[in-house]
């Protein structure tokens, strides 16, 4: 009798458990998405970024937390297609062009992935308001449920009335590590990273 008085309680049903992982690992993407937003939210893409290790090492470990929590995901379907507004990134190239547009008399504006899954198609685009874009053009294939291979097909230096093409140059792949309704987190061939939102319109050339 006694025995029984202390006997452990039956385990929740299977589909309460499943609800209290979901609900926890729900927290925990919010979490360690708003750490993230917040530790680039004064990195003017990037730039801050370059000449602070500390504050780079801090972001790093939170896109490394970020790809844990995404790490089964599949992030390369059809909801990968959308125009991607840069946030943040450790790529070179892109942050001399933003900042150095000013020694051409312009500004870098909104910094675009514009990607179309089903077309295989990527286009990598820096405005210069009013009316200057470069963009570069990829053929895209999925090689796996986070990887994008990528070649670059041409680019182009666009004004008003004038543009000037560019050869192609370069192939390679990158990983979303993390994807959902609001943000992309990816780490490429190179060892950079990127971090995107949805931008509230479609980019076309």
């Amino acid at each position: 009798m006694a025995l029984a008085l202390f006997a452990s309680p039956p385990p929740p049903p299977l589909g309460v458990r499943r609800v209290f992982r979901t609900s926890c690992s729900l927290f925990a993407a919010q979490r360690a998405k708003r750490n993230l937003m917040d530790l680039i939210s004064d990195q003017n893409r990037g730039l801050r970024t370059q000449k602070d290790a500390v504050k780079r090492e801090a972001i790093v470990n939170a896109i490394e937390a970020m790809a844990v929590i995404g790490r089964s995901s599949v992030t390369t379907g059809d909801s990968l297609s959308a125009t991607w507004r840069l946030q943040w990134t450790t790529e070179k190239e892109q942050l001399f062009i933003i900042e150095k547009a000013g020694l051409f008399g312009t500004r870098a504006g909104e910094v675009l992935q514009v990607i179309d899954v089903r077309k295989g198609t990527l286009n990598n685009v820096i405005t210069f308001p009013p009316d200057g874009v470069f963009f570069v053009r990829s053929d895209i294939d999925i090689s796996s449920p986070q990887r994008v291979n990528f070649r670059f097909t041409s680019a182009v230096l666009r004004g008003s009335n004038w543009e000037i093409p560019l050869p192609p140059f370069g192939q390679g792949w990158f990983e979303n590590v993390y994807m959902d309704g609001d943000i992309r987190v990816a780490k490429d061939i190179r060892g950079d990273y990127l971090v995107v939102d949805r931008a509230p319109f479609n980019w076309k050339e």
